[in-house]
């Protein structure tokens, strides 16, 4: 295993998931569109020059973020998956010559072309004609129902015109804001005294995310369609394009934009048509989608992933400015990662006025051989954080001064060390650093960990800061008049966080494993430790011989995670929380494991489990919970609504339980 490529691969599934949370739950994205698809890029290229690295849980098996919790949620019987991205002509050949090669043809390829919208991807429901829910496309298999809000825009029809349409009849498009409406809705925020948008996409979002319908009424937002998902009970023309002229006949809005091409030659020549063409649209695109045109070729084709094969978003570029780099500052990470971030001479790129950017390691800086000082050129297309694409060396002033990274810590001014093999330069200060004493206790904190509700980063930044918080199992002594006293606080909200704080205390292994925050150790390499110790004493005397036994565990994680447990203050600090009331019900270990060894497919509506619980149990007893259904499935859990998976399973004679069955096995194989 290359050291350098698992260093980075860890680091890049940190990022994204980080960019997907903000982007897909919280609508406020901290990087440019383009960024984030490098990330992306550079994700899949590792995992696929190195398949040891690839893991089921790594951001390209999946699709985005999750259902906010003030709407209900929906399971979307065919998944909304997104779409691989290319950059280049020379992306959009290898794209062709993948299509010929799957199909074992060499027929010129029909494609369709679409405006690539930048807005919200929502799908639509229409029984017997008649609109009866809209939802987001959330993590791709469960969205938020919004069905109120559209029901508030004019471009989606209430009910279908004409006749000959399905019966069932699901319809996906993306709802956007148009550049004047959303000059105009900031235009009179600004008149009212009130916060602006950002960008046309966050005023969609924030507008598609209303609970008041009210307000997304008042909201210029349009909508555009580009494919169908769920179809009962009536055919569709058997090729894309018909088939938007056919939901256009329906009365549903498509791009007029759209055409259809032949071969990579079209696709180019499209391209620089809508590039050239991009700034005098009413409405913000980043790129085009191309899509194989024959419906039996898509099927041919089929998905990986998170992606289908027959289509592709062609990027458009970055949008880039000159500036100067007034100085750099050095931030310090939860795992004492010291990162240096460029501060600009304020520019305005991408629609708004930036400031600063990474410059991510050491090694970054050598490679764009900038200098403090310099003019540099900044690339942004989508929000806020801007990207250093290079120093203009040419106008490199006689005073610039060479970025030196520092030799003891900003925060706690312990001694800094850069590894032999890794790209990034560390902090040895551990708890004795506040900055990573604050975003460990953020990770403790966080859903995916001890799920604390209420604890936010303000709110621990505070907390630390005022020496509330030392160390993590502080969190469980927390006294209710202090804070009480803390700023937006008041004692409704300090007992609310301390029920959730006594609520978190009920935990599972592997959640706790990964809380703690152990270099390289996720969710699934938390779960896999669970299972194969069983309790936490276990791992203190264990090898890292040992530890490379277990599944997915290579020689680098079993080394930090052999060294986190061999410190004397780690396992004080797993004591002393213990010792505060963590606890957990006993782990099964794999031996043991009644479902080891078996896939399990959970689809449609659980009234009686949540799917995470759901999901959880089965991982428990030893069970793999796939998405998807294959020969390969042991059996499928089939709750109301379930389509597509449970007709699959069927079809394969594969066992399928109801939830009341499903119930009754979870009882019997926990007893």
């Amino acid at each position: 295993m290359d050291l350098f490529a698992a260093e980075e691969v860890t680091a890049l599934r940190s990022e994204i998931e980080e960019h997907n949370y903000r982007y897909y739950v919280l609508d406020d994205p901290s990087v440019p569109d383009a960024h984030y698809d490098r990330l992306m890029t550079r994700l899949r290229e590792l995992e696929t020059a190195y398949p040891e690295l690839a893991s089921d849980d790594s951001p390209t098996k999946r699709v985005g973020g999750e259902a906010l919790k003030g709407f209900q949620q929906v399971s979307h019987d065919v998944p909304m998956l997104s779409l691989d991205n290319a950059f280049s002509h020379e992306d959009m050949q290898a794209f062709e010559r993948r299509i010929h090669d799957w199909l074992n043809s060499n027929e010129t390829i029909e494609f369709a072309c679409e405006p690539k919208l930048d807005g919200i991807a929502v799908s639509l429901l229409y029984i017997d004609g008649i609109l009866q829910r809209g939802a987001t496309r959330g993590d791709g298999s469960t969205g938020e129902d919004i069905t109120a809000n559209v029901r508030t825009i004019p471009s989606i029809p209430l009910r279908l015109r004409g006749q000959g349409y399905p019966k069932t009849l699901e319809v996906r498009g993306e709802i956007y804001m148009p550049k004047q409406g959303f000059d105009a809705l900031n235009a009179k925020a600004m008149a009212a005294g009130e916060k602006t948008f950002v960008n046309p996409r966050n005023a969609a979002a924030g507008s598609l995310r209303q609970l008041d319908p009210n307000i997304t009424a008042q909201r210029p937002l349009q909508m555009c369609c580009y494919a169908v998902g769920l179809v009962k009970d009536g055919e569709l023309p058997k090729q894309h394009s018909a088939i938007l002229d056919q939901l256009h006949t329906w009365g549903l809005r498509i791009n007029s934009e759209s055409q259809v091409v032949k071969g990579i030659k079209g696709c180019a020549e499209y391209y620089q048509y809508l590039l050239n063409k991009r700034d005098q649209l009413a409405y913000d695109i980043d790129g085009i989608v191309f899509k194989v045109n024959d419906i039996a070729s898509q099927k041919r084709l089929g998905f990986v992933s998170r992606a289908p094969r027959w289509a592709i978003a062609h990027k458009f570029p970055a949008q880039e400015e000159m500036t100067t780099l007034l100085g750099v500052d050095f931030q310090v990470g939860r795992t004492g990662v010291l990162t240096p971030v460029a501060r600009l001479k304020p520019v305005f790129v991408g629609g708004v006025t930036v400031s600063n950017a990474t410059l991510h390691n050491a090694d970054e800086i050598e490679r764009l051989q900038v200098h403090i000082g310099d003019s540099v050129i900044v690339r942004r297309a989508g929000d806020v954080i801007p990207q250093v694409v290079r120093a203009v060396l040419e106008r490199r002033p006689a005073d610039s001064v060479e970025i030196v990274f520092p030799n003891q810590c900003p925060i706690c001014a312990s001694d800094v060390e850069r590894l032999p093999g890794e790209a990034v330069t560390r902090c040895t200060g551990g708890l004795v650093c506040s900055a990573q004493r604050k975003e460990m206790i953020k990770h403790f904190a966080s859903r995916k960990a001890m799920d604390i509700e209420g604890l936010g980063d303000k709110l621990v930044e505070q907390m630390v800061d005022e020496g509330i918080i030392v160390e993590l199992a502080d969190l469980f002594h927390l006294d209710l008049e202090r804070i009480a006293d803390m700023d937006r606080m008041g004692d409704k909200s300090a007992q609310n966080l301390l029920d959730a704080i006594e609520k978190a205390k009920y935990t599972t292994l592997p959640r706790f494993l990964f809380s703690l925050g152990i270099r390289e150790v996720g969710e699934a390499t938390a779960l896999n430790l669970a299972r194969h110790f069983g309790d936490i004493a276990s791992l203190y005397t264990a090898s890292e011989e040992a530890l490379q036994e277990i599944e997915d565990i290579g020689p680098i994680v079993a080394g930090h995670i052999f060294h986190f447990m061999q410190q004397e203050a780690n396992q004080t600090s797993i004591e002393s929380l213990i010792a505060a009331g963590i606890h957990w019900p006993a782990m099964v270990q794999n031996e043991a494991q009644p479902l080891a060894g078996q896939t399990i497919v959970l689809t449609g509506k659980l009234e009686q489990f949540s799917r995470s619980e759901a999901k959880q149990r089965l991982q428990n007893l030893g069970a793999k919970v796939a998405g998807s259904v294959s020969a390969n499935t042991s059996w499928v859990v089939a709750g109301p609504g379930a389509g597509s998976k449970l007709k699959k399973a069927t079809e394969l004679d594969i066992e399928v339980l109801d939830e009341d069955q499903f119930a009754i096995r979870l009882a019997e194989l926990e007893s």
